[in-house]
């Protein structure tokens, strides 16, 4: 029989303890963010469509994005029991140099369209961070500008990095002099990218009319009216445009058209290569025969990308290609991998599974267009306690720990006849 007593109010006053309210509504937000995902859904909602359709979107079905995605869901993990690891340790070292997480920011094009602090906060946050920051050749900040940000930043765990992404353009020596400033300013890699000879058929894009800069019609004014803190931001700061390029107005495909060279070869990166002071890897490798002769050609590392999702739909899944790629080029040569991340779980897999480093694109995005850079900051802390409680789960205190045990990738895609990749590599290999 249950006993029952008359409430005691010290006892109710133990109970009743009531929250500080919250009275900044971005902290307020972005407090209440315990995902990227649910950054995601706050930058839906404070962004006009088009920016948002843009950094959200992949090209034509978005097959390519969605399977990346879905890959890393599909992962298994294998932990360890009775392997206490009371402390773990997230830093690497990458191309020469620290990062206090096994992930930078990748470069991302128009990035002061999603939220007017653009590559700046990305920059900052990255320095605070102590990990490395990409700038896109198609960036709205400039390269002196980036390396201020990164500078103005208090000294992070290790110091802040900047790197610096490049297209070939059609006129070559626009690339050649944005490699030597680049290397003047201090940028210590340089990610030459080659999965973008033409543009990639971005659906979304052209049916919202997305241009740069953006055009205002019935449409955006009407989807404006409930977002109007986005177009104080737009209208009350610098024009934006490009900071490295003079070329603007159109859409983002005719843009990419005119200033891209689908004629761009090895002797194109023989030339940038003598160009360049520092690292140089190559981004948008998607094959295991491309890697082992980037690592025999004697560049730093590469990339594994399909570009986000945002070029060829129905390309290679990074992730899946990893494992391969590892294999075939074997344990000296650096590999990265982009595409898809969402949660500091998938850059635990892709450790465990052979690659050095990680970059994420679309998860700083949508943490800029939530927040601006305390939106990056959360970013960057969701991805840091996810990455930290998956290796405790696992019983690993540092990351040279993980091993392709670990992780199994379960398959929902499997090729006709075998594993192409898979029997690629073992060609290559041996």
């Amino acid at each position: 029989m249950v006993k029952r007593q008359v409430p005691n109010p010290v006892e109710l006053l133990e109970l009743m303890k009531f929250k500080k309210p919250e009275f900044n509504g971005r902290k307020r937000r972005l407090d209440a963010a315990l995902t990227i995902y649910d950054l995601r859904d706050i930058a839906k909602r404070r962004t006009p469509k088009a920016a948002f359709d843009y950094t959200d979107g992949a090209a034509e079905g978005e097959l390519s994005l969605a399977r990346a995605r879905q890959a890393f869901e599909d992962v298994e993990f294998h932990p360890g029991i009775l392997a206490p690891a009371p402390t773990v340790d997230t830093s690497v070292e990458i191309l020469g140099g620290p990062s206090a997480l096994p992930f930078g920011i990748a470069p991302t094009g128009f990035t002061r369209l999603m939220q007017t602090e653009g590559e700046e906060a990305g920059a900052g946050a990255a320095a605070a961070a102590g990990i490395p920051f990409t700038l896109s050749t198609l960036g709205t900040t400039s390269i002196e500008g980036v390396k201020a940000a990164t500078l103005r930043e208090p000294q992070g765990p290790v110091p802040g990095r900047n790197w610096f992404q490049l297209y070939v353009m059609r006129d070559r020596e626009i690339s050649y002099e944005l490699t030597r400033r680049a290397a003047a300013a201090g940028f210590d890699t340089l990610q030459f990218t080659v999965d973008t000879p033409v543009a990639g058929a971005r659906l979304r894009d052209k049916r919202n009319g997305f241009s740069i800069p953006p055009q205002l019609t019935l449409g955006t004014i009407i989807n404006a009216i409930p977002r109007p803190w986005w177009w104080y931001d737009f209208l009350t700061t610098p024009k934006l445009e490009f900071a490295s390029l003079s070329t603007t107005g159109g859409t983002v495909g005719e843009l990419l058209d005119a200033a891209m060279d689908p004629t761009i070869s090895y002797d194109d990166l023989a030339v940038i290569r003598d160009l360049w002071p520092g690292k140089i890897i190559i981004k948008g490798v998607q094959n295991v025969e491309d890697s082992v002769r980037l690592r025999d050609a004697g560049v730093d590392g590469i990339v594994l990308s399909n570009h986000g999702g945002r070029q060829l739909d129905r390309a290679p899944i990074p992730f899946r290609l990893l494992p391969h790629v590892r294999k075939a080029v074997g344990d000296d040569f650096t590999v990265m991998v982009d595409t898809g991340i969402m949660n500091g779980a998938d850059i635990v897999a892709s450790v465990a599974l052979g690659a050095d480093f990680t970059l994420i694109g679309r998860a700083y995005l949508y943490g800029l267009m939530a927040g601006g850079r305390q939106g990056v900051d959360r970013t960057i802390e969701i991805l840091r306690v996810e990455i930290e409680r998956t290796m405790r789960l696992l019983g690993v205190s540092s990351l040279a720990e993980l091993e392709p045990k670990h992780v199994t990738q379960l398959s929902r895609l499997v090729p006709v006849g075998g594993t192409v990749a898979g029997a690629a590599a073992e060609v290559v290999a041996g």
